[in-house]
């Protein structure tokens, strides 16, 4: 169990991330108005932006959240990039199929608002950018430590 285990600071912090940004995916998923109207904290640009990139706006919080989920199996497993790192990376791309799926589902129940299909593959996209983006800023990091 989750609750059971002796986790660091470091595990928790990115257990916490990783739900602030479930948190955030949902929040602005389940708004009633998706041209974000009502959100008048946003920067005039970034609504704007938002506002002519359905779609792309979707993948955006999708990048960190790829790359917490692979955060936090290096850290759990302590799984490099070896045969079965595969496995855990189906497995990441699956948690991010998930909540970009309930998030697009949950606009079933509210006025004004459609799940689009699109928005899933941008999701699912943008998640696995974000994992790679994990991927190669450790290969990255390997080569310049060999290399000291």
């Amino acid at each position: 169990m989750f609750f059971q285990k002796k986790y660091t600071i470091k595990q928790k912090s990115i257990v916490f991330a990783f739900l602030l940004c479930v948190a955030g995916i949902f929040y602005y998923s389940w708004l009633p108005n998706p041209r974000f109207d009502t959100e008048t904290y946003l920067p005039l640009w970034l609504l704007n932006w938002s506002n002519t990139y359905f779609n792309l706006r979707t993948a955006i919080p999708f990048i960190p959240l790829g790359y917490l989920l692979e955060t936090w199996v290096s850290i759990t497993t302590k799984v490099y990039v070896t045969k079965s790192s595969l496995l855990f990376r189906i497995k990441t791309i699956l948690i991010a199929t998930i909540v970009v799926c309930l998030a697009e589902g949950g606009q079933f129940f509210i006025r004004n608002r459609n799940p689009d299909s699109l928005d899933i593959v941008f999701g699912i996209l943008g998640s696995v950018t974000g994992s790679c983006t994990y991927n190669i800023i450790q290969k990255i990091n390997l080569l310049f430590t060999k290399n000291a």
